[in-house]
């Protein structure tokens, strides 16, 4: 095979590793995950009450928040280095969040519950500051632009870093040019590295992106309420249901939450390195758009979206994985990056694993760990126009036929089957899994194995027994998905968080409403002032808006 299909990591960089501190490195890192759940009424529709005030403040709890709209809760753990842990302060938030919502319930899969239009989502609401009023009006900026059904899809991100003990190890194998000083490797040089492996295991997660939503899609069917297009070729799985039998993830396919700049305007974000990432989406930010100049910014009194320009703000590109850094007070995405590079890498193609409590489970968390520290070791060479369109290509064939017999994917002019293609992988990723467990564990070769056992018999993927499940119990989608929401509901109400953390969440949530209030009280300025001060930041000149305290 060729093309697309990588060749797997080096025997030298493995080598490079092959010691028991080597392997140390390779296997820490650390992880973090951000959860979407619907929060929905015991009736099973979209919740229309607020954010429930004993959760907290949305804008700044740094655990508990909300997405696009006040019903989406997005749980979020910080970066640990053990996977087991993130899982359990993530089953914490869980119980946490159901003491505060009554009876309503957390909904179950990524794809929504049954919908009464549009109009009847509402909106995330941050409080009554010029920070909280900015992430409103970008949200009805996405409403406008790409109405506000497929804004309440639900996912799970996978936030991944590797140790920094990698990068100085690293610079020394042969054949990698960094800039030294004596016998290390500069700060600078450092960095250039981090961001230029990091950049490359984001060409190779698209590459291989197609996998995501094969081995882990849960999203085949979907409530007809959430389909506007009449003229749908979705099939009919009953007379509420829409379905493709050999569908893995309706999310990531056509129907699912993209948007499609590149349709007239031009935009597509470049991968080629960080300098060409962050240069592409800095002219989507600085460029009107002529289909969004008919919506208006500031119509009647009211902001309905930020700016008319490509993208709002960089969060609106919506891309599989995401190059990312922590940012300061209301500093830009993309000059956190030009300052600092990355920091770690956002897998945002998982679905909610309607099965799983949680969404996702020990066994996906391996195999992504070690998915993603394979592509960063792999070679990665930049993504042609030709390639670009086969990733596009692939990652809609997979979510849409994924589990079709046969099914061959663009890698060359010949195409290879999804199956050949995924054996392949799983081959290339069995000498860096036996390396990781190579000190008495067998967490990363177990996991491997059950991922290569969905390659070989697609009756074992997510998608194939949801919808085989749904047959036998005679179900569509929406009863399927409400009677894992109820189960699932009883596992987190059957006991509280432990004591320990708690207290802790108790005290993020009132810390997190001290926070708003400071940052309400900071405000010295209109919201006009406000936005021109935040787009005017740049690389050499900090935002000029104050921190609050």
């Amino acid at each position: 095979m060729s093309g697309s299909v990588l060749s797997g990591i080096a025997s030298s960089v493995l080598a490079g590793f092959s010691d028991e501190q080597g392997r140390r490195i390779l296997g820490g890192g650390r992880v973090g995950l951000e959860k979407e759940a619907l929060r929905v009424t015991a009736a099973g529709a979209v919740a229309p009450s607020p954010h429930p005030a004993g959760l907290g403040s949305a804008l700044t709890h740094p655990c508990i928040t909300t997405d696009f709209s006040e019903a989406l809760l997005e749980l979020v753990t910080p970066a640990m280095t053990s996977g087991v842990d993130v899982l359990a302060l993530l089953d914490d938030l869980h119980r946490f969040v159901y003491r505060h919502i009554g009876d309503e319930l957390l909904w179950a899969a990524s794809m929504p519950c049954v919908l009464h239009g549009g109009a009847q989502i509402p909106l995330a609401q941050y409080g009554s500051s010029n920070a909280a009023r900015m992430k409103t009006v970008y949200r009805r900026g996405l409403g406008n632009r790409y109405g506000r059904v497929m804004q309440i899809i639900a996912g799970v991100h996978f936030n991944y870093s590797v140790d920094e003990a990698l990068w100085p190890r690293l610079a020394e194998l042969p054949g990698l040019s960094v800039v030294k000083v004596g016998d290390g490797v500069s700060a600078g040089g450092q960095q250039a590295l981090r961001s230029e492996r990091y950049m490359g295991m984001v060409r190779n997660l698209q590459r291989l992106g197609w996998l995501v939503p094969y081995l882990f899609g849960a999203s085949p069917a979907v409530c007809k309420s959430f389909v506007q297009d009449a003229a749908t070729d979705l099939e009919s799985f009953d007379a509420k249901t829409f379905y493709y039998p050999h569908a893995t993830s309706l999310r990531m396919g056509d129907i699912g939450y993209q948007n499609r700049q590149e349709e007239g305007t031009g935009m597509k974000a470049c991968y080629d390195s960080l300098d060409a990432y962050i240069k592409s989406l800095t002219w989507a930010i600085e460029t009107p758009c002529p289909q969004y100049e008919t919506i208006g910014i500031k119509v009647n009194g009211r902001y309905e979206q930020l700016n008319d320009h490509v993208l709002q703000i960089e969060n609106e590109y919506y891309s599989t994985v995401r190059p990312k850094q922590l940012t300061d007070w209301m500093e830009r995405p993309t000059l956190a990056l030009r300052r600092r590079g990355v920091r770690y890498v956002e897998l945002r193609s998982l679905d909610v694993n309607a099965f799983h409590p949680l969404g996702i489970d020990a066994t996906q968390m391996a195999f992504l760990r070690l998915l993603m520290l394979y592509c960063l070791l792999a070679d990665s060479p930049r993504i042609d126009a030709r390639e670009r369109r086969a990733i596009d290509a692939n990652q809609v064939l997979a979510a849409h036929r994924g589990r079709e017999p046969g099914l061959k994917l663009q890698v060359d002019a010949a195409g290879h089957s999804l199956r050949d293609w995924g054996l392949a992988v799983m081959d290339a990723m069995q000498p860096l899994a036996e390396l990781l467990d190579g000190a008495g564990g067998t967490a990363y070769g177990r996991s491997l194995a059950a991922q290569r056992a969905k390659v070989l018999d697609p009756e074992l993927t997510p998608s194939a027994r949801m919808l085989a499940e749904m047959r036998d119990r005679g179900e569509g989608f929406a009863e399927f998905a409400r009677r894992l929401t109820e189960q699932h509901r009883e596992t987190f109400r059957a006991g509280p968080p432990t004591p320990e953390r708690d207290a802790w969440l108790a005290d993020l949530t009132a810390t997190s409403l001290d926070r708003q209030r400071a940052i309400e009280a900071a405000d010295d300025m209109d919201f006009d002032e406000f936005l021109r001060r935040y787009f005017a930041q740049s690389e050499a000149q900090p935002v000029d808006l104050p921190t609050p305290v």
